[in-house]
């Protein structure tokens, strides 16, 4: 039974820790550390691999002049996924959806481009 109108917004929680603070931590723990030893464990190897491969994967299609976007690109692609993925959360909000974030991520880029590709 619902208290109030607004009970239905109240932030969700699983065993008593809120949902949001498991999304927002989830993608930072799974971030590799650099190991202080010769031989990493699974968990370390398997992250480094799947590193390797989204870099693999993410430079294939450009050439050597267009390395230097390479950490602009990853960069933008972890912050997107992540707010995609909170996204999924009940009661949550994408702001991919609005038209500011897009806009506000796309016009730089694209002036910067421009710019790049004038000079």
């Amino acid at each position: 039974m619902m208290v109030s109108f607004f009970d239905q917004f109240a932030s969700p929680s699983f065993l008593g820790i809120p949902l949001i603070a498991i999304a927002i931590a989830l993608p930072w723990m799974l971030f590799p550390t650099p190991p202080s030893r010769w031989v990493n464990n699974r968990l370390i190897t398997v992250q480094t691999w799947f590193i390797n491969r989204f870099t693999n994967q993410l430079m294939m299609p450009l050439n050597v002049g267009g390395h230097k976007w390479a950490l602009l690109l990853a960069s933008l692609m972890v912050f997107l996924i992540t707010i995609n993925m909170l996204g999924l959360l009940p009661y949550t909000f994408t702001p991919t959806t609005q038209l500011s974030l897009n806009m506000g991520l796309a016009v730089p880029l694209w002036l910067a481009t421009v710019i790049i590709g004038m000079r």
